[in-house]
Formats: C-alpha cells, sequence, structure tokens
C-alpha cells in the first residue's frame, strides 16, 4: 500500500512538473509545445487511479486553454465542458475555479460565432463576480470585458462601448498603463471605435498598444501580432492602402510560422492581405490568398461559421471580377 501511495505521489510530482512548464510555454505564445506537455502531464495522472482528482482538473482546464489557444475549438469545447460539469458538482456553483471555468467556456462559444450562449454564460459570470469580488476585482473586470467583446460580435456597440471604457478606466486605475490586461483593454475599445467608423479614436489606440507590446512582449508575441493586425485593418479602413499591406504582409508571415497555416487567426490574416490586395484591383493575388483560405475555413471552423460563410462569398465575389462564373458558382456551391 505504501508502495502504491508513493507512485501515485511521484507520478502526480512528475504531471505537475510538466504541468508548471507547460505554463511557462504558454505565457511565451508557444502554445503547441504547452500543449503537448500537458497532454503527457494528462495521462500520467489519469493513470495514477486518481483521474476525477482536482490535479486532473486542473491540468484538463490547462490543455483546454492550450487548445483553445492554437484554435482548436471543438477540442477545447469538450474538455471545457467536462471541467466545468465537475466542477460544479465537486466545487459548488459560486467557486471561483467553477466560475473561471464557465468564463473560459464562454469564451470559446464566442470564438465559434455561438453568440447567445457565449452571452448567457457571460451574464451569469458578471453576475457572480460582481456579487462576490467586487466591482473592481481583476476577475470581475475581465468578466466585464469578456462580455463587452460579445456584445460587439453581435453588432451591439452602445453596450459594448460603455463597458469597454469602464474597463479601460479600472485598469489603468489598478493595473497601470502598460500592464497587459490594460493593453487588451485598450486594444478591444479600439475595436468597437473602428467598428462604429471612428477611425481616428481607433488608430491613436491601437497604435499605443502595437508600441507597448512590441516593446515590453516582443515583435513575435501572439499578442503584438493581434495588435499589427488590428492596425493593419484601420489603415485599410481608411484607404491606406500601402500602410495596410505592409503591417498584413508581416503579420501574415509571422502567424504563417508560430501558428501554423490551419489557426483561425493565420487563415484571417490571409484573407485580410487579399481584401487590401482587392482594394488596389490586384484580383489575381487576392483570388489565390483566398482561394488558399476557404477549404482551411471550411475544415477548422466548419461550414455554418460566419466567417467561413463571408470567405466564400467574397471567393466568388472574387472569381466574378476576373470573368471565372464557373469557379464563382462551384465557390458558392460550398456553402449549399
Amino acid at each position: 500500500m505504501l508502495d502504491t501511495l508513493i507512485a501515485i505521489d511521484s507520478c502526480h510530482l512528475h504531471a505537475n512538473d510538466l504541468a508548471s512548464y507547460g505554463q511557462v510555454l504558454q505565457q511565451q505564445g508557444q502554445y503547441r509545445k504547452a500543449g503537448n506537455l500537458y497532454e503527457k502531464a494528462l495521462e500520467l495522472v489519469k493513470n495514477s487511479a486518481e483521474s476525477n482528482s482536482i490535479v486532473t482538473l486542473q491540468i484538463t482546464s490547462s490543455l483546454a486553454t492550450s487548445y483553445w489557444n492554437q484554435g482548436r475549438w471543438a477540442e477545447a469545447e469538450k474538455l471545457e465542458v467536462e471541467v466545468l460539469e465537475q466542477r460544479r458538482r465537486i466545487l459548488g456553483m459560486e467557486h471561483p475555479d467553477t466560475i473561471r471555468a464557465a468564463a473560459n467556456l464562454a469564451t470559446t462559444y464566442a470564438d465559434q460565432g455561438r453568440w447567445t450562449e457565449a452571452e448567457n454564460l457571460e451574464v451569469e459570470v458578471l453576475e457572480q463576480r460582481r456579487r462576490i469580488l467586487g466591482m473592481e476585482h481583476p476577475d470581475t473586470i475581465r468578466a466585464a470585458s469578456n462580455l463587452a467583446s460579445t456584445y460587439s460580435d453581435q453588432g451591439r456597440w452602445t453596450e459594448a462601448e460603455k463597458l469597454k471604457v469602464e474597463v479601460l478606466e479600472q485598469r489603468r486605475r489598478i493595473l497601470g498603463m502598460e500592464h497587459p490586461d490594460t493593453m487588451f483593454a485598450a486594444a478591444n475599445l479600439a475595436i468597437t471605435y473602428a467598428d462604429q467608423g471612428w477611425w481616428t479614436e481607433a488608430e491613436n489606440l491601437e497604435v499605443e498598444v502595437l508600441e507597448q507590446r512590441r516593446r515590453i512582449l516582443g515583435m513575435e508575441h501572439p499578442d503584438t501580432i493581434f495588435a499589427a493586425a488590428n492596425l493593419a485593418s484601420t489603415y485599410h479602413a481608411q484607404g491606406r492602402w500601402t500602410e495596410a499591406e505592409n503591417l498584413e504582409v508581416e503579420v501574415l508571415e509571422q502567424r504563417r510560422r508560430i501558428l501554423g497555416i490551419e489557426h483561425p487567426d493565420t487563415i484571417r490574416a490571409a484573407v485580410n492581405l487579399a481584401s487590401t490586395y482587392h482594394a488596389q484591383g490586384r484580383w489575381e493575388e487576392g483570388a489565390d490568398l483566398f482561394a488558399s483560405a476557404v477549404p482551411l475555413s471550411l475544415k477548422i471552423l466548419g461550414r455554418q461559421h460566419p466567417n467561413t460563410q463571408n470567405y466564400v462569398k467574397d471567393l466568388a465575389f472574387v472569381y466574378e471580377k476576373l470573368g471565372k462564373n464557373q469557379e464563382a458558382e462551384e465557390a458558392r456551391a460550398l456553402l449549399l
């Protein structure tokens, strides 16, 4: 019996070591490497005869996060549903870890375009955190930020902007101007400004965020690349094609190298660059990018995802511009 306990403790120690190193890699943006370590750690713990332990749930949650960061949302969702159900049963509805599990699942729903499911969980999470943790706790502020993003995704700009302004003011006051969460809040508010056509306000925030992230996180951190993509979109919207193209080429090259060609963010980067080519009448270059992006989006996001449907429609439009009517019809048929 003693030998069994020692074996279990050693197994958990090794699993925790793997998970800890995975956390370091995750913070550096090395999501695939982190995921590999979490998978090994989870296998070790599940084979230790304590498969329902809190340790297992923690590692499962970390693995789900790594899947999410890789754009593997279906796999992330499966694990997140499991974690949420077990935490509700073991810890109760209002335990911080249970609420965090609900928040993670809501984010994954939002990334799949399932706005209603995301919003329902995010409203629940925000109400619980405000009541239990208070209005200015970092987790409460993060919950408000997530709900605001879901409002933006649904085109509910006024509701989104109100929450995002509140979040940015709180983070600047509590965390300081250069904290990663403050930069994230500024980036989110900039997106809402851009969605409403407030280009100057959006650009000012986006330039600030990109400069800070390049200096603090480095040129190739996923958050830095994301900031460059947002600023490029704002340049595009203002018809500043050269500035937009320069950033979009940089973003696409980085995402292909770091995230891989099948990551949703890489697919989006290709589409953004294609759109800038189209705006300049460079239809052939744009068509090539769209033609490569559409099959990947169908495979990764699925036919029903809003992004996939938009990419297919854009591809068909470009083919028509090139006089390739047969190819345009074949593209539209992909949604049937």
